[in-house]
């Protein structure tokens, strides 16, 4: 184990998180996969190996630390580009019944891959829009836990996802820097959506320090007939 595994070992132990060696060895596969792709296709701009496994695999696993993922049965990772956060936490709880959304069908192929070669049970993966998709049976007001990484401003991201989280289940905005101004101008989708913003946890990147924030959403009704609008229009007009 070099210093890069140890290190990310460590640090998720710290967190209560032990990768068993199967694990660990998915990790590097992804990682390698994730670099051999990316030469061929955009899909980071992150290729060294020690950021890779801070910035995209720890921080993907973060939410966890904030979220009992072990009561979550069912999660949707709604566009998830390279895979995050979905399949680093597929892989640290396998019992998950992951679904990934993404508009981009390079991305799907390239998720399709790294499910196989991972071995991944349990996983879909689904080239649309999340504003049609949301609107199928099966995901429509389905899901216990969605998440959404670095996607769009959170007024917007709440008619992308909120649709697909059940009555009572939750949806996670992983954000950067200080989503204040965004959480405000947020609020009137949120009412629209049957979102109650339950609180925000604020923290930093090991290592290179750098601010993190995780939005904890939780539904509190079956999504108005008329949302998510037809695709194309909420990004255009976003509920403000």
């Amino acid at each position: 184990m070099d210093a890069t595994v140890m290190q990310f070992t460590q640090l998720l132990q710290d967190k209560g998180i032990t990768l068993t060696p199967l694990q660990l060895e998915q990790f590097e596969t992804y990682y390698k996969e994730l670099v051999s792709w990316n030469e061929k296709m955009n899909l980071t701009g992150i290729t060294e190996r020690d950021q890779v496994y801070t910035k995209h695999f720890y921080d993907s696993i973060s939410l966890a630390f904030h979220f009992n993922i072990n009561d979550i049965k069912s999660l949707a990772d709604i566009g998830s580009g390279a895979g995050f956060p979905g399949i680093p936490l597929k892989i640290c709880f396998p019992h998950l019944k992951l679904t990934i959304v993404d508009s981009l069908s390079k991305r799907i192929s390239f998720l399709q891959h790294v499910t196989n070669e991972l071995k991944l049970d349990g996983v879909q993966l689904i080239h649309g829009r999340a504003e049609d998709v949301a609107r199928q049976s099966g995901h429509r007001d389905a899901y216990d836990l969605v998440t959404a990484r670095a996607v769009a401003r959170l007024s917007l991201l709440n008619e992308f996802c909120l649709p697909f989280v059940r009555k009572d289940g939750w949806f996670a905005a992983m954000k950067g820097s200080d989503p204040s101004e965004e959480l405000t101008e947020a609020k009137y989708s949120l009412k629209e959506l049957r979102g109650r913003l339950e609180k925000v946890e604020s923290f930093s990147l090991p290592v290179e320090e750098s601010a993190r924030h995780i939005i904890l959403i939780q539904k509190t009704g079956i999504t108005p007939a008329k949302y998510p609008r037809k695709a194309g229009l909420p990004a255009k007009t976003p509920l403000i």
